[in-house]
């Protein structure tokens, strides 16, 4: 790793002490002797003078050494005989007059202590100010320029993007071979806008087009175009233009469009607002540029549906390339890209794995990978296995174990009926997910416990009948309160908040609601790739709020009583369930079935009967 050395004003001191060391020694050994003008002509007659220099004022000399290994010595007197040359040449001495100059004294003794102060002052302001950029370098583009070997990946570093790879091999190929595509008088799009959830890739797969390609590769946010100067943005849009295509064949990354391409209008002051003047300035450059020099646009946005128009119109941004969450096939590459890096792996089934991810994205298997890795560490193992990548799982979905958390015998009783009432209710209806692992043990910031469900392939629809075993499997954990204490308590505010949202969107968004029929009713998303319930109030009256709101509590009070009618039929599964949780705080679901269905759990004897 290369080390950066900051500068102390401690070095300049050492600095300034080590030259006035010097100076004093060599002082010291040329030191001149001042002398009276009597002291002198006594010298002078003894003959021990060996030549002087004589100037306007003062005489300087030299005296001759007293011994053969003696040290000659310098002296000076001041010049009172102006006949001095006359007694000198009687008592033959060597003599010389000089014309002692002061104007590179003077200009020294002036203009040092200047230097000093402006060196001083520079040196505290840039202190002072380290991140101000220059006046002659406001209007310069921010945009870093990558090589192939400072961007180091290509697309076997990518991977569960497939339809967007292909759908970029075109602009590689044009990068490489343009003529291809010129002879038959094709253009390739100006620009290419990668849309897609956070986390999935875009800005690594832009970094592997311009890596295959082996081409620059122009990078900016778009933040980082407006600034609190009027002008300056549209400026450094020009200059990015301008150094891209000096370096064409290149690629121009513009990442997080949406800062910069905002729809104009929509949070500003007009058009004289300095985002939509830098908005502007882009557009025009889109048009400006001929897409036949190689320079291809790139951007990548998670919320499209806030763009201007007019950047999504044909010549501009004219191609749009979903990087979607991968499938199960697609989590598989992606772990198998980032278990490289791990360098001891144990038994690990990554189809496994790749299944209990379900709706994860590229960032997040990277961190699942780094999290078993940091666990194996942490526990002494040799080698990491699929229990760590388990336990990944569950820190990543539930958040970090507390086991240190201490839980009165009341509460910890309340958990375990209320967790293993979710569990029985989902594994007593057809359609929910797999029961996982039922836990007792608190994690993330307010979760007592928890059940752990995990889908074993991906799903793209869902239907009615399985929305509604959802919403009963919600209800189990409170509907196992009622059942045993006969009272309930605040562990199901999560529960209520997710079945109230599915309810409603069976009825509002999915036509499920057999009074309110086959309307759509919920405004308009503020976020396609963001998360969900972001969205505006459709445009209906009172009553119809009121009938949705009506249909929500319908639905919503019959799954809760199939909940009932369920644990009912379970009580005494509850009981043994609830024996053995409170004992080993985690069950699995597949002890859970074995409970269901009267084995006995290897390890544990039956209670004899009283």
């Amino acid at each position: 790793m290369k080390k950066h050395y900051k500068f102390s004003i401690w070095y300049f001191i050492i600095g300034i002490w080590i030259v006035l060391i010097v100076q004093n020694y060599l002082a010291g050994s040329f030191a001149v002797k001042t002398l009276p003008y009597s002291e002198f002509l006594q010298y002078l007659e003894q003959g021990k003078v060996a030549e002087v220099a004589i100037t306007a004022n003062e005489i300087q000399g030299r005296l001759k050494a007293e011994s053969e290994n003696g040290k000659e010595q310098y002296f000076k007197t001041v010049k009172v005989d102006p006949e001095i040359s006359e007694l000198l040449s009687a008592h033959h001495v060597k003599y010389s007059g000089t014309i002692e100059s002061t104007f590179l004294r003077d200009i020294i003794s002036w203009l040092l202590p200047v230097f000093i102060f402006l060196g001083v002052w520079f040196f505290l302001m840039k202190k002072m100010m380290p991140q101000q950029p220059g006046f002659m370098s406001l209007g310069k583009s921010k945009a870093k320029i990558y090589k192939q070997e400072a961007t180091g990946i290509t697309f076997d570093d990518v991977a569960g993007v497939d339809e967007a790879k292909v759908e970029l091999e075109e602009i590689i190929e044009f990068l490489k071979n343009p003529d291809k595509f010129t002879d038959f008088g094709g253009q390739m799009p100006k620009g290419l806008l990668l849309v897609g959830p956070p986390g999935t890739g875009k800005t690594m797969l832009a970094k592997a087009v311009a890596g295959e390609s082996n081409v620059p590769f122009f990078s900016i946010s778009g933040s980082e175009f407006v600034e609190m100067f009027v002008g300056l943005g549209a400026a450094r849009v020009r200059d990015m233009f301008e150094e891209a295509k000096k370096n064409a064949p290149c690629i121009i990354f513009i990442d997080e469009l949406d800062a910069l391409g905002k729809a104009r209008g929509i949070g500003g002051y007009g058009g004289h607002d300095e985002r939509e003047q830098t908005l502007n300035q882009l557009l025009v450059e889109l048009d400006g540029f001929d897409s036949n020099i190689g320079v291809i646009l790139m951007a990548a946005t998670n919320r499209p549906e806030v763009l201007d128009p007019a950047l999504l119109r044909p010549g501009r941004f004219d191609r749009q390339v979903l990087v979607d969450r991968p499938d199960k096939e697609g989590r598989k590459k992606i772990l198998e890209v980032h278990l490289r890096k791990v360098k001891r792996i144990g038994d690990l089934d990554i189809d496994r794995l790749a299944a209990m991810t379900a709706g994860m994205v590229g960032a997040d298997l990277a961190n699942l990978v780094n999290e078993a890795t940091l666990l194996a560490v942490r526990s002494r193992k040799e080698r990491v296995e699929m229990a760590q990548f388990e336990e990944a799982v569950e820190r990543v979905v539930a958040g970090l174990e507390k086991k240190n958390r201490l839980i009165n015998k009341k509460e910890r009783n309340i958990v375990a009926y209320h967790e293993l009432g979710h569990a029985i209710v989902s594994m007593s209806l057809p359609d929910t997910d797999p029961v996982q692992k039922i836990t007792i043990v608190p994690r993330g910031i307010a979760a007592l416990g928890y059940t752990m469900q995990l889908p074993t392939e991906d799903r793209y629809l869902m239907s009615k009948t399985e929305l509604l075993n959802k919403i009963a499997t919600l209800l189990g954990g409170r509907a196992a309160e009622q059942t045993v204490f006969n009272e309930i308590s605040t562990g199901a505010h999560n529960d209520l908040a997710k079945a109230a949202d599915i309810a409603r969107s069976m009825v509002i968004e999915y036509g499920m609601s057999e009074q309110m029929g086959q309307v759509y009713l919920k405004g308009e998303s503020k976020g396609q790739f963001l998360m969900p319930g972001l969205s505006q109030r459709g445009e209906y009256s009172e009553a119809t709020a009121r009938k949705i709101d009506e249909e929500v509590k319908k639905i919503i009070d019959e799954q809760y009583q199939v909940a009932l009618n369920i644990l009912a039929g379970q009580r005494d599964t509850i009981e043994k369930a609830v024996q053995v949780l409170l004992e080993k705080e985690k069950i699995s679901g597949e002890e859970l079935k074995q409970i269901m269905q009267g084995t006995e759990l290897p390890g544990r004897e039956e209670e004899p009967a009283a």
